[in-house]
């Protein structure tokens, strides 16, 4: 059986985009799905120097390779200055490196969440608009605006709207894949 990869864009001991990817996975019940924190892949500043001395570690390989065999990903893009985070502009760029099409005929959930008002959907489109150039098939979206006030890690996403799109949205990617 494929497994949905599940992942946030950071590589933070506290970051709250995993928890919303914790949270969202949590509620997948008749799928496999491979929980990834990204503070065990860590991966150099991409140049091409360091790719012609070093060429790609089996961390990443093995990374790319779990892409491959999903059946799709659930994402969630942290912001920093209104853009993705260094860490994950920096996954893609090594990614991409390594395959181009790293997500070939993939559907994904991609998700964002912030302390601040505007859920981080700043690198939510970001993100969005450069998935299918690497071969994304289709990207359905949600953002969680105010972390700290929409959501708790017993109950999840405590405003009924939000709650609902959440559902709405994860819902439409577990049938597409």
């Amino acid at each position: 059986m494929e497994p949905i990869i599940a992942f946030a864009g950071s590589n933070s001991s506290t970051s709250i985009n995993y928890k919303l990817v914790k949270y969202t996975q949590s509620l997948i019940k008749n799928e496999e799905v491979r929980l990834l924190n990204m503070i065990n892949f860590p991966f150099p500043m991409y140049s091409e120097d360091v790719e012609k001395e070093k060429g790609f570690s089996n961390s990443l390989m093995e990374f790319a390779n779990d892409i491959k065999e999903s059946k799709g990903l659930i994402i969630s893009v942290n912001e920093y200055n209104g853009n993705v985070s260094a860490y994950f502009k920096n996954l893609f760029d090594w990614l991409s490196r390594f395959n181009h099409f790293f997500l070939e005929g993939k559907k994904v959930l991609l998700m964002a969440t912030s302390p601040g008002k505007r859920g981080a959907i700043g690198a939510l489109t970001i993100t969005e608009s450069v998935l299918p150039r690497f071969g994304a098939t289709e990207v359905i979206t949600f953002s969680l605006p105010s972390f700290y006030d929409n959501f708790d890690s017993k109950e999840g996403i405590k405003d009924a709207a939000l709650a609902d799109a959440h559902k709405e949205a994860l819902s439409k990617f577990l049938s597409k894949i």
